[in-house]
């Protein structure tokens, strides 16, 4: 385990329902209306936009391709009425849109027209006008039951299942994707994330995929096996990467980028039944938002007997009260987050902390990093120091130029 006190910077290394009828229809506004269930193979094009009307899902032995350059606007309303577009275990998506043309999702309420890659009206401070993308698979989950059902789908639609054994299942492909200013209410205290991936298999493609300004988490992980590479959450009203329920894969190059609203950059919990897990995240960039006191969020909770190896990460312009969290849960007896640390179930390398923007409150790692156990520091609780006399930085964090293609980057939020 390493501090980095060069520069002050830190471094940490160590050992609408539908009724399953799809309807294509044109509004007046010139949108293609879609509803409903897709069941037969269809595609859409980039000369067009396209309307979601509720829940919209691609059944079991359907593929939706979406052509580079296509814009998917989606209606408002909430709880079941909430527009997403829902991909169910054996159905699959091509989205495979490229750099200069990248497939949007976003309101109905952005001015956003064809060929066009940003919103004239629409910035980062609009969320929750729409649900989100969400994809469903039949890989290995860790919960009370095999499969079980997603958040933000009504129990009584099984579309809306996810889970499994088959660890390479393949969902389809989702490539240079930016999902926008979603995340509707859909009950008390639930969201929708921007991008839901429950249970997805590792012969799915997901690479180069952003989220901008969702009410509730960027991007969460329910289970599965998915790898899932360039991938950036900006200005989400909760956590920006969340992972849970035993997911397997790699995450790698990743960014994030706080608002005011934003809470964890990252959030990592444990295993919810037996089957137990770990899962890799490397090379990530975590822009916190720093109003100069006690707010801006969290750099990262880790909960519930989390797991995984989170390999070069740069954390910069967090606040004087932002800090890393080995929780103990709300009964603060529980000891496995402390633990798996101590056994190398859950191991940081090469983490660096920018603090140069500060001037009090949490500015090395020994402030920074807090263990909830009995209101302890897990580095006293396990006998575990720091060595501070190295000389320079190390080199942490994403390759940003992978993010170019972004409205992150057109918008200047880098």
């Amino acid at each position: 385990m390493m501090l980095y006190s060069a520069m002050a910077v830190f471094a940490l290394t160590s050992c609408s329902d539908d009724d399953g009828n799809n309807n294509g229809n044109n509004n007046n506004s010139g949108n293609v209306v879609k509803s409903g269930g897709i069941t037969s193979d269809e595609t859409w094009t980039a000369d067009k936009i396209y309307q979601l009307s509720g829940r919209v899902v691609v059944e079991s032995g359907a593929t939706l391709t979406i052509e580079p350059g296509t814009i998917i606007k989606a209606e408002g309303g909430r709880e079941a009425n909430a527009s997403a577009l829902i991909i169910a275990r054996g159905g699959k998506i091509m989205a495979n849109g490229t750099a200069s043309q990248p497939i949007i999702f976003t309101s109905v309420l952005d001015e956003i027209a064809v060929g066009e890659t940003e919103s004239p009206n629409l910035d980062e401070t609009f969320n929750g006008l729409w649900g989100g993308l969400i994809v469903l698979g039949r890989a290995t989950i860790s919960a009370d039951n095999s499969e079980v059902q997603i958040e933000g789908i009504p129990a009584d639609d099984t579309r809306g299942l996810y889970g499994g054994s088959i660890d390479d299942d393949n969902s389809g492909v989702i490539n240079y994707v930016s999902v926008r200013f979603g995340g509707t209410l859909i009950g008390e205290g639930n969201e929708i994330n921007g991008i839901t991936l429950g249970g997805v298999g590792n012969a799915t493609t997901i690479t180069n995929v952003e989220v901008v300004s969702n009410l509730d988490d960027g991007i969460e992980w329910f289970g599965g096996t998915v790898n899932v590479t360039n991938a950036l959450v900006w200005g989400q009203g909760d956590d920006a990467f969340d992972v849970d329920q035993a997911y397997s894969g790699t995450i790698d190059n990743f960014m994030f980028i706080g608002s005011a609203d934003s809470d964890h950059g990252l959030e990592i919990d444990g295993a919810e039944g037996s089957f137990e897990s770990g899962f890799t995240m490397q090379n990530g960039t975590m822009i916190g938002w720093n109003d100069g006191g006690e707010g801006g969020g969290e750099y990262a909770d880790f909960r519930d007997g989390a797991r995984g190896t989170f390999t070069n990460i740069y954390w910069t312009n967090f606040s004087q009260n932002s800090d890393v969290e080995l929780d103990a849960g709300d009964d603060n007896d529980d000891p496995r987050v402390s633990n798996n640390y101590a056994n190398g179930d859950l191991e940081f390398i090469n983490w660096e902390f920018n603090t140069s923007h500060l001037t009090s409150g949490n500015v090395d790692v020994s402030d920074i990093f807090s263990d909830k156990l009995a209101g302890v520091d897990v580095f006293a609780l396990l006998g575990l120091g720091f060595a501070s006399n190295v000389t320079a930085p190390g080199a942490a964090g994403a390759d940003v130029t992978a993010f170019s293609w972004t409205s992150a980057k057109a918008q200047g939020a880098f």
